[in-house]
């Protein structure tokens, strides 16, 4: 009896040492960019989750995942669907934010920075007051999206050409992530992407920022990732060997430079 009491008491000791550690752990939210959804956090997600994570992932209005008319879509919505998910944690987050997602995740620290632990830009544009999506890349030489842009002001939509996602994206991935991320690509709201983010050094610039860069990026140029750096600096870089989308071609390493953001 003595026995079996002493190893109940371990286990206990054990499960509430086990809960605690979990429990220092900051939530994730993972925040996708243009032409995407949230189902590109898959692998990440499940490896943050499998290390004690509590993972988030938000899928911003205007695409299949989450409808809404691309006229009834704003810059302001997506802030909103990113700070409403911070309001459910109750605790500050790590907030991530892949290519055009940097300028939501910056939209909602300057909203809300208390909420916000660290944001992670990944692959991802880092505004300075008055940037848009538009401006900013418009200063990119070397990004290689722009011809393949289909711009449908009728329908209040963008879209990228279909033959050239696969190069654009999964530049050296394996064909079944480059066929895979070519037919997962979808038309992305225009008005946010022309919409100016305005941030203040009391909110936005008052939060910690660790930026993870992509190296043989075609979307985000390595350059210029490096030049939004230089003008808005970080507490720490990390690099992936890899185009635009890590959370599928490197998935583990971006996991791991996730973790290591939120310590």
């Amino acid at each position: 009896m003595k026995r079996l009491f002493v190893a109940t008491i371990a286990t206990v000791a054990l499960a509430f040492s086990t809960n605690a550690v979990a429990a220092d752990k900051p939530p994730i939210v993972l925040v996708h960019g243009a032409f995407e959804d949230s189902q590109i956090w898959g692998h990440v997600s499940a490896r943050l989750q499998a290390d004690g994570y509590e993972v988030v992932t938000v899928d911003l209005p205007g695409r299949p995942s989450a409808p809404a008319a691309p006229d009834k879509v704003s810059l302001d919505i997506y802030r909103d669907a990113v700070v409403t998910a911070l309001d459910k944690l109750h605790r500050p987050a790590v907030v991530v934010g892949h290519s055009f997602g940097g300028m939501v995740i910056a939209d909602a620290a300057e909203k809300d920075p208390a909420q916000v632990k660290t944001l992670v830009f990944v692959a991802a544009l880092l505004p300075q007051d008055g940037d848009s999506l538009v401006s900013m890349t418009s200063k990119d030489a070397d990004e290689q999206i722009g011809p393949h842009l289909q711009i449908d002001k009728a329908k209040g939509i963008a879209s990228i050409e279909y033959s050239a996602r696969a190069d654009l994206f999964a530049n050296g991935a394996p064909e079944a992530i480059r066929t895979a991320v070519a037919n997962g690509i979808v038309d992305e709201p225009l008005a946010p992407l022309a919409t100016p983010v305005h941030v203040t050094a009391a909110n936005f610039g008052r939060v910690d920022k660790v930026y993870v860069h992509t190296a043989f990026d075609h979307v985000i140029s390595p350059s210029f990732q490096a030049k939004m750096v230089a003008a808005t600096p970080v507490r720490e870089e990390f690099t992936v060997q890899t185009g635009h989308t890590p959370f599928l071609t490197e998935p583990d390493e971006l996991a791991e430079a996730i973790e290591a953001a939120a310590q």
